[in-house]
C-alpha cells in the first residue's frame, strides 16, 4: 500500500462550499450595513424603523417620497409645481448628462414642494431630496421654494421645509447663487405676514442652502449627527492648517453654540412639529 495514496475518508461535517446544498440564498438587498457601527441589518426592519439604525441610532438618509410619507398625514400630501426640471441653461460641458442619471433615482427635481396635513394640521412642506444631486441649489430648486413660500403666504399658512444640500449647484454658476436672495426674499415676506417657519436640517446641509434659506427659520430642528456647515471640515483644515475639534459641525455641536433649536430623532418628528404647529395656534384642517 502506498501510503502517500492514502485519502482521509470525509464525514458529513467536512464538505467543500459547493457541495453546501442546505445552506439559504440572502440576496443582497435584503440587507445594509450601517457606516457608523457596521451591523449587518434587515431592510425591512430599518424601513419600520424609520431607517434608523437600532444598534446605534445612526440616521440613514432618505430621499424625498420617503421623508413625505413619514410626515405628512396619509394621501395628504398634494405636490405643487411637479413638472418644473431642470436645464442645461449654461450649456455647461456633461451637465445634461448628470442630470439624466440623477432623474433616475425617480426624482424629477432636488425638491419636492406641496401642501398637507400633518396630525391633521394644514400646512405647506418642501422636502430636499439627497438622490438628486446631493439636493443641490439650482435656478429650478430655488423657484419651486420661493413658490411654495408665496403660497403660504397668500393662504397664511405655516411651511415646514426639510433640508438636505451639498450647496449651490455649480452647473448653473451665479444663477445658482441667485437662488439665495431670491428664497431669502421669500422667506422675510412670510414673515412679515406673522407666519411660522420650521426648518428641518438633515444630513448634509451645507454651503448656499445653509447660508440662506436653511438657516431662516423661526424655529430650526436638525436631525441627529448631521453635518450643519458652509464650508466643509476638509476645507476649513486645510485653509487652517489647524486640527478641528471633534464632533465639529455635527447638529449636536451647532445646538450648543445657539444655531440649532433642538435635535429630534426621527422617530418622533412627526409629533415634535404637530406640536409646534399647535403651539403657535395651527388648528386641525377643516374638513
Amino acid at each position: 500500500m502506498d501510503f502517500f495514496s492514502f485519502v482521509k475518508p470525509k464525514n458529513e461535517l467536512e464538505s467543500q462550499p459547493n457541495e453546501q446544498q442546505n445552506v439559504p440564498f440572502v440576496p443582497e438587498e435584503m440587507w445594509i450595513k450601517c457606516p457608523k457601527c457596521n451591523s449587518m441589518l434587515l431592510t425591512t426592519d430599518m424601513e419600520e424603523n424609520c431607517h434608523i439604525c437600532p444598534m446605534c441610532g445612526h440616521h440613514f438618509r432618505i430621499n424625498a417620497r420617503q421623508r413625505i410619507q413619514m410626515l405628512a398625514d396619509e394621501n395628504s400630501f398634494v405636490e405643487h409645481d411637479g413638472d418644473m426640471q431642470s436645464q442645461n441653461i449654461l450649456n455647461f460641458p456633461g451637465y445634461e448628462k448628470k442630470l439624466e442619471k440623477a432623474r433616475k433615482s425617480g426624482s424629477k427635481e432636488s425638491v419636492m414642494c406641496g401642501e398637507c396635513t400633518i396630525n391633521g394640521i394644514k400646512t405647506v412642506l418642501c422636502v430636499m431630496d439627497p438622490d438628486f444631486m446631493i439636493g443641490s441649489m439650482g435656478t429650478v430648486t430655488g423657484e419651486k421654494i420661493t413658490r411654495a413660500f408665496e403660497y403660504a403666504t397668500e393662504n397664511r399658512l405655516p411651511i415646514i421645509v426639510c433640508t438636505v444640500s451639498g450647496g449651490a449647484r455649480m452647473q448653473e454658476g451665479t444663477m445658482s447663487l441667485m437662488q439665495m436672495a431670491k428664497t431669502s426674499g421669500a422667506v422675510k415676506r412670510h414673515s412679515e405676514a406673522g407666519l411660522l417657519y420650521i426648518t428641518v436640517l438633515t444630513d448634509p446641509t451645507t454651503g448656499g442652502v445653509t447660508a440662506s434659506f436653511a438657516m431662516e427659520g423661526d424655529i430650526i430642528l436638525a436631525e441627529p449627527d448631521t453635518l450643519v456647515a458652509f464650508a466643509g471640515p476638509r476645507v476649513i483644515e486645510q485653509t487652517m492648517r489647524q486640527k478641528l475639534p471633534k464632533d465639529f459641525q455635527t447638529s449636536e455641536f451647532v445646538m450648543q453654540k445657539g444655531f440649532v433649536d433642538a435635535v429630534v430623532s426621527r422617530d418622533g418628528l412627526k409629533a415634535t412639529l404637530a406640536k409646534l404647529l399647535k403651539m403657535h395656534g395651527y388648528g386641525e384642517a377643516e374638513k
